[in-house]
């Protein structure tokens, strides 16, 4: 979805909302023909981001399955660059990180070839091919088993290697946000792996753009509470604000 037009993008945030949607609500929320929304919703659903159905068109296993990482590179890229940034600029040379799973840990991981003196762990094999162009930073791997879908590294090997380390700041993404606070995401054995980055790092610094607000996922990975700071691309929704401010989280919105 690298060449999705703005409109099949609030198309799409529009479904994701909702989890599914006829083509005569979506004609009407965001003022446009029928005939606009059936051209949009067949090209989201070529990419594999929508599934339709008969008069409308769902979110593809809302709950229990997440996008393939080629959909999920290309979906809000430049809000995950301008999140990657803003990162990068709170990231202090000679520290110790551990980056996770995900589209936006990669985005972070270019924004941070600059840096210098850092010591960077992942379970995440794309992160690790980023950071090694970085010759003054030195890059170590997770061992356990290779998602092939997008190089993420799972299971218990994972677990047991990261919990060696004590790191300054875990950068780590997420699928979903709900509106109770709750952090989520569709993997049992990602989220066990995310759940030790966690309680192995002095401060976690979590990346989400806008579309992981108030979505769906089946597996619970933290609350608000465990987090230090969010960086994100828009402003929170409003039952997310007071959530962020009870759970003392520093909210920095990428521009």
């Amino acid at each position: 979805m690298n060449h999705s037009n703005p409109r099949q993008l609030q198309l799409l945030d529009a479904v994701r909302q909702q989890q599914s949607a006829t083509v005569e609500q979506l004609a009407l929320q965001l003022g446009v023909t029928l005939q606009t929304v059936r051209r949009d919703v067949q090209k989201l659903a070529d990419a594999g981001l929508l599934v339709r159905f008969h008069g409308g068109v769902r979110v593809p296993s809302a709950t229990v399955e997440n996008l393939a990482h080629p959909q999920r590179q290309g979906l809000h890229a430049d809000g995950k660059a301008r999140i990657a940034r803003a990162v990068a600029q709170a990231v202090p040379n000679g520290c110790s990180l551990i980056l996770n799973i995900g589209t936006t840990t990669e985005a972070i991981a270019q924004a941070l070839l600059q840096h210098r003196g850092l010591r960077v762990i992942t379970n995440n094999l794309n992160v690790a091919a980023i950071l090694s162009s970085n010759t003054d930073c030195e890059v170590i791997v997770a061992g356990g088993v290779v998602r092939s879908r997008d190089r993420g590294i799972v299971g218990e090997a994972a677990v047991d290697f990261i919990r060696q380390f004590k790191v300054d700041i875990a950068l780590i993404g997420i699928s979903a946000i709900e509106s109770d606070g709750s952090l989520r995401d569709f993997d049992l054995r990602e989220v066990k792996v995310a759940q030790t980055i966690i309680a192995q790092s002095r401060e976690v610094w979590l990346a989400a753009d806008h579309s992981k607000f108030e979505r769906q996922a089946m597996v619970q990975l933290a609350t608000l509470a465990q987090i230090h700071r969010l960086f994100t691309d828009a402003p929170p929704p409003p039952a997310i604000v007071p959530l962020l401010a009870d759970a003392g989280v520093q909210c920095t919105v990428a521009v």
